[in-house]
């Protein structure tokens, strides 16, 4: 399953730098990305483009994965010779992962469960 079935994305560039966000649409599908959506295969996914670090941030409260890619934007918007130079179709590209929703899914339902019992008082 592509990403884009249970998430959306936004993405935001500094420099060099390239800033996209991942947002499940069902926070019961957060546990998923964060068991799938790893740095490393963020990295992978882009090949070439991200010649710097990948690193992850997550947000929990809003559901969301924030990555930020290093040395992704062949330079910045004012010395770069791609096309799309602030990156905004990282964003869409990252929602072309493909992920195991079986794999994830299966193990991610007793800890949702867990968690929502903590929740209560």
């Amino acid at each position: 399953m592509k990403l884009r079935a249970i998430a959306h994305s936004r993405s935001g560039d500094k420099g060099d730098v390239s800033n996209l966000s991942l947002i499940a649409y069902d926070p019961a599908d957060f546990p998923l990305l964060v068991r799938e959506v790893t740095a490393a295969r963020v990295k992978a996914h882009f090949g070439s483009l991200v010649a710097g670090e990948v690193v992850r941030y997550e947000v929990e409260s809003l559901g969301a994965l924030n990555f930020v890619m290093r040395q992704a934007l062949g330079g910045g918007v004012t010395r770069s010779l791609c096309l799309d130079t602030h990156g905004k179709s990282l964003s869409s590209a990252l929602l072309d992962l493909e992920i195991e929703p079986g794999k994830a899914a299966a193990e991610s339902g007793p800890i949702q469960q867990e968690q929502h019992k903590e929740e209560k008082p």
